[in-house]
C-alpha cells in the first residue's frame, strides 16, 4: 500500500492536499475504496481507505491503527561534504533507508561540487524530495530532514549538541576503529562525518579533532565517499541501533537443519 505522511494527527477522516493528493488522484489513478498507509507527525500509523476525491483533494477514512513504528532507538545524523550530484542523491536515499534522521550537507576545501545560493537551495529541495520518497518506499515512520548546506568550518565550530557523539572517517587514521569507539560510547545520538571525493584537508581534520570529533578508520582499504557513508551508518545502526537486533531470515531457515560432514563438504 502507498505510504503517506501528514503534518497533523491521525483522525477518523483525513483530507489530503497538494502533491500527495495529486499523486494519488492523477499519477496513480487511485479509486474510491483503495487503501493506503498514513503516518502522522507523532509517528502514529494507520490503514486508511479512500472515500472521495475533488479536483485537488483526496479524503481518507480510518480503517485501523497499526503498531508499526520502524524508527531506530538512536538518532543518527549524516554530515557529508558535497559529492557530485548523483552520488549525493544516492547517499541521501541510503541515509533514509538506514534510519538516519538528518543529512547535513557541508562545503569543504576539496569538494568538487560547489553551488551558488540559488543552486544550493534547489539542490536541497531536490534532496529533500528524494528523502521523502525514500521514506515512503522503505516504510519509515519519520521523515529525514535535509539541512541547508553549511561551510565545514561553520558547522564544526557550532555543531548542535543534539547531534550527539561525532566521529569522522579518516584515511590517515590507522588504529582507532569505529566499532571500538561505539562499544566504548554511551549515547542516544551519533553523527557520522564523511569527507568529499578528495578527502579532508589536513586543517579540516585538525579542526574536527579539536572540536571533539573522533577520527576513525573503516579498514585498510580506501573507500569511495559514498561507500564510506553507507558503511559508517550501517556499523552505527548494527552496534547501537536496530540492524543488529533483527532476527536473520536465513538463520531462522537454517536453525532446524542438521548438517552432516558429507553435506557440509558438498555445500562447500
Amino acid at each position: 500500500m502507498r505510504r503517506l505522511f501528514i503534518p497533523g494527527s491521525l483522525a477518523d477522516t483525513v483530507t489530503l492536499t497538494g502533491s500527495d493528493a495529486h499523486h494519488l488522484g492523477y499519477t496513480l489513478r487511485a479509486r474510491v475504496g483503495e487503501r493506503c498507509v498514513v503516518v502522522d507527525a507523532e509517528r502514529q500509523v494507520a490503514a486508511m481507505k479512500i472515500v472521495g476525491f475533488t479536483a485537488d483533494t483526496v479524503t481518507l477514512r480510518l480503517v485501523e491503527k497499526l503498531a508499526a513504528d520502524t524508527e531506530p532507538p538512536i538518532r543518527l545524523t549524516l554530515a557529508v561534504c558535497l559529492l557530485k550530484s548523483d552520488k549525493m542523491e544516492f547517499v541521501v536515499q541510503k541515509a533514509v533507508e538506514l534510519g538516519a534522521m538528518k543529512v547535513q550537507p557541508l562545503e569543504s576545501e576539496n569538494c568538487v561540487a560547489r553551488y551558488d545560493e540559488k543552486k544550493a537551495a534547489a539542490r536541497r529541495e531536490r534532496w529533500q524530495r528524494i528523502a521523502d520518497e525514500a521514506a515512503k518506499q522503505c516504510g519509515r515512520t519519520a521523515l529525514l530532514t535535509v539541512a541547508p548546506i553549511l561551510p565545514f568550518g561553520e558547522w564544526i565550530t557550532a555543531r548542535p549538541a543534539e547531534d550527539g557523539a561525532a566521529f569522522f572517517c579518516y584515511e590517515k587514521e590507522q588504529d582507532a576503529t569505529l566499532g571500538a569507539l561505539l562499544s566504548g560510547t554511551q549515547s542516544d545520538a551519533y553523527t557520522a562525518l564523511i569527507g568529499p571525493e578528495g578527502g579532508f584537508a589536513p586543517a579540516e581534520a585538525e579542526a574536527a579533532m579539536r572540536a571533539g570529533v573522533t577520527a576513525v578508520t573503516l579498514g585498510p582499504r580506501i573507500l569511495r565517499a559514498e561507500t564510506a557513508a553507507v558503511a559508517a551508518m550501517t556499523i552505527v545502526q548494527h552496534v547501537k541501533g536496530d540492524l543488529g537486533n533483527m532476527p536473520s531470515p536465513l538463520g531462522a531457515l537454517c536453525a532446524g537443519v542438521q548438517w552432516t560432514p558429507r553435506e557440509v563438504a558438498a555445500e562447500g
